[in-house]
């Protein structure tokens, strides 16, 4: 049963408002992290964190940007109503859906929280520094129903807006763990698992691969890819084959999504 929103707490008009300043920091990693917030502006990423167990702090709206029917909410007991003008200085999008968030975030999942974990699949993202790269992996890696999403070394936040975004809400699953390198290789090598490294110049072609088993496949950074150290510490270097006349790569998320979903082809068919 969902509650209209049909009064406001506050409104404010002022870009010196302690709450516009809050959001202003919340721009930035720092911000978030000093803060233990961050900011979610559409409705379905909202409802999405809050499936995933943040906490809302406050809800602006600017009426002027959202449709009537937008204003009926199950979450929001009060908001907080903005002008255009505040909102179009407070938003990433372009074209603002009106709806501005804070949340309270969630700590950060560690390696003991993976190491209790029960998984038999899982993508190492090895200093990953493309937020949109991140966000589009964890979105397939919650289709593909891959158990563990592990950013290693990664120095990124998984509260960056376009993570949020391009993650379509999977940012917020409790299925994401940020560790080390040493803290991966140790966690996943005691757990028995094979370690793949996704690797351009592979000798063995994923399709050629058995993947029904306890399986971390390993990608790289999005311009050199994998470094000699992860490529010396897996049991195999795999390749994507490619016949293509210009093309001699793919793009990590495209790569990534390959191979999530050659484990997905594996084990359904099994």
């Amino acid at each position: 049963m969902t509650k209209r929103v049909d009064r406001f707490v506050e409104r404010i008009t002022s870009l010196r408002n302690s709450k516009v300043k809050l959001v202003h920091r919340l721009r930035n990693k720092r911000g978030r992290q000093s803060e233990s917030r961050f900011v979610v502006e559409h409705q379905r990423d909202i409802q999405r964190a809050l499936m995933g167990g943040c906490e809302l702090d406050f809800l602006m709206i600017c009426p002027e940007h959202v449709e009537s029917q937008a204003l009926d909410f199950g979450f929001a007991r009060d908001a907080i109503e903005v002008t255009p003008q505040i909102l179009k200085r407070l938003t990433y999008r372009e074209n603002p859906s009106g709806l501005l968030a804070v949340m309270k975030a969630k700590p950060a999942k560690v390696l003991r929280d993976l190491e209790m974990s029960i998984v038999d699949s899982a993508i190492l993202l090895v200093d990953p520094r493309k937020p949109g790269n991140i966000g589009a992996l964890l979105r397939t890696g919650d289709a593909a129903g891959i158990d563990a999403m592990v950013l290693v070394d990664c120095a990124l936040d998984l509260y960056n807006p376009n993570i949020i975004r391009n993650s379509a809400g999977a940012c917020f699953r409790d299925n994401i763990y940020q560790v080390s390198s040493a803290e991966a290789i140790s966690c996943f090598r005691g757990l028995g698992f094979q370690l793949i490294a996704a690797d351009g110049r592979g000798e063995t072609s994923i399709f050629d691969l058995d993947l029904d088993q306890k399986t971390a496949i390993v990608l790289g950074r999005e311009d050199d890819g994998l470094g000699a150290d992860w490529l010396d510490i897996c049991d195999r270097r795999v390749r994507i084959p490619m016949t293509g006349v210009l093309s001699d790569s793919l793009n990590l998320s495209v790569s990534g999504a390959i191979f999530m979903y050659e484990i997905f082809r594996q084990r359904q068919s099994k």
